[in-house]
């Protein structure tokens, strides 16, 4: 069973960390004694705390929060301090006592709670100096704030260099000329769509555009466009054409297959080197279970 090209998905990380260097003077690209990971939900902030053991890190601490992470994380990290979403006065002052030389943010939050979160007094201040707020202001605000408290971002994708996908096939049947075609087209679609911030996934079908990704996600978006392709639709997902590697970074695990399944969409497709493969033994055999196709295209 095909891969991923962990090691060439490697090289293009640390490429991308070094230019992230130049342009941070405090960040440095060497692996921290300490990290301070910022937690969200799902499989991911767990791979990350694995990842970065591996890699040297002797102390994690980490900021949680409540109704998101998942609480098993504590048994793999040194520290956890839990706080509600929107208070980052104490997650920037935990940041700061942690001693920690960087951090990382690993997992999403649920955008109904990244919306509906309640700001403590140093979030107001935030923002209310952004004149947009989203998930991308809003997070770039608060790399902002940890790198005035001495604990710079690193991109999301440190230490998990292996887990990133590769070019071409990386599991599930050979895709056919017809399926490749939408794969191009949908990989279009979805570049233009992201540049306009509208969402990162398309789902796409005999070149028709099917479902485009708003604020429902990409499940929803996944089981709209699937169950009006009534068999045969391919998922496209990219990254921004700027898109801040240090969070909101393209992920497909498990539940995204599960999804695709449910509703007869035989392939996905994703950017190489910039999309992260969690749980990847286990997406492997539900690929190959499902008959689904994950396939890696050159990143843009």
């Amino acid at each position: 069973m095909p891969h991923p090209k962990g090691k060439s998905a490697f090289l293009a990380v640390g490429n991308e960390a070094l230019q992230l260097a130049l342009k941070h003077p405090l960040l440095s690209v060497q692996n921290p004694k300490t990290l301070f990971l910022i937690a969200g939900n799902g499989f991911y902030p767990r791979l990350a705390t694995l990842g970065a053991r591996e890699a040297g890190v002797s102390r994690i601490i980490v900021a949680a929060f409540e109704g998101e992470t998942d609480p098993a994380l504590a048994g793999f990290v040194d520290e956890i301090h839990w706080m509600k979403v929107g208070q980052l006065g104490r997650l920037i002052d935990a940041a700061r006592k942690s001693g920690a030389t960087a951090s990382l943010m690993a997992g999403q939050i649920a955008p109904g709670n990244l919306f509906d979160l309640r700001p403590d007094f140093h979030a107001l201040i935030l923002l209310a100096k952004l004149r947009e707020r989203n998930a991308e202001t809003l997070f770039g605000a608060v790399a902002g704030e940890l790198e005035k408290a001495g604990v710079p971002l690193l991109p999301a994708t440190t230490f998990l260099g292996e887990h990133l996908a590769g070019e071409g096939l990386i599991a599930g049947p050979k895709p056919k000329t017809r399926i490749l075609d939408d794969i191009a087209y949908g990989l279009v679609i979805a570049k233009e769509v992201s540049r306009l911030d509208i969402g990162q996934t398309v789902v796409v079908k005999k070149g028709t555009v099917l479902a485009v990704e708003g604020f429902d996600g990409t499940d929803a978006t996944i089981r709209r466009g699937g169950e009006l392709g009534s068999g045969e639709a391919v998922v496209v997902k990219v990254s921004k054409p700027r898109q801040d590697m240090r969070f909101d970074v393209p992920v497909i695990g498990p539940k995204t297959l599960e999804t695709a399944a449910s509703v007869g969409v035989t392939t996905i497709a994703m950017e190489a080197g910039r999309t992260l493969l969690l749980e990847s033994n286990r997406l492997f055999e539900l690929a190959t279970q499902h008959h689904i196709t994950l396939w890696g295209t050159p990143s843009s």
